[in-house]
C-alpha cells in the first residue's frame, strides 16, 4: 500500500509562499499606515488654513496688511479664527502673506494701496515642513 503524503520540496514550496503572503501584506499595513498619517496632517492643515480664512474674513479692508509677513507658530500660536492660541497643535505653524494684486490679473502684485484686491496666502508647516498651502483674493468692495 502507498502512502499518500506531502514531498519536502512541496512542504518548502508553500512555506515560501505563505511567507511571501504574510510578507506583502505587512508591506501594505506600513503603506496604509503612513497615507493614513499624511491624511490626518493634510485634514489638520486644512483646518489651519480655514482658521485663518475665518480670521481674515472677521477684519475689515483696511485691517488685512496687519497680517502681512506674520507667522504663528510654537510658543504663541497657531491661532483659531477667534485669535486664540490653538495649543493642541504646536508642532504646526501658519505663515501668512498679504499683497495687493491688479485689478485686472490677479497675478501680478502692484504697489500698496493702488488696487482693490488683496491676495492672502496661507502657508502650513509641521515641524518647519511645508505641507500645505493656498491663497484667496479680497476686495474692498
Amino acid at each position: 500500500m502507498k502512502k499518500q503524503a506531502f514531498t519536502l520540496i512541496e512542504v518548502l514550496i508553500a512555506i515560501i509562499l505563505v511567507g511571501l503572503a504574510i510578507a506583502s501584506l505587512l508591506g501594505a499595513n506600513l503603506a496604509f499606515t503612513r497615507a493614513n498619517g499624511s491624511g490626518a496632517q493634510l485634514s489638520t492643515a486644512e483646518f489651519l488654513i480655514e482658521q485663518i480664512k475665518e480670521r481674515t474674513t472677521l477684519v475689515s479692508y483696511a485691517g488685512l496688511p496687519a497680517f502681512d509677513d506674520k507667522t504663528y507658530s510654537y510658543p504663541n500660536g497657531p491661532i483659531g479664527s477667534n485669535g486664540e492660541v490653538l495649543n493642541d497643535f504646536a508642532n504646526y505653524s501658519q505663515q501668512i502673506t498679504v499683497q495687493n494684486v491688479s485689478n485686472v490679473n490677479f497675478q501680478t502684485v502692484v504697489s500698496d494701496g493702488s488696487s482693490n484686491f488683496v491676495r492672502i496666502t496661507v502657508k502650513i508647516f509641521l515641524s518647519g515642513k511645508e505641507i500645505g498651502s493656498t491663497c484667496w483674493l479680497r476686495a474692498s468692495y
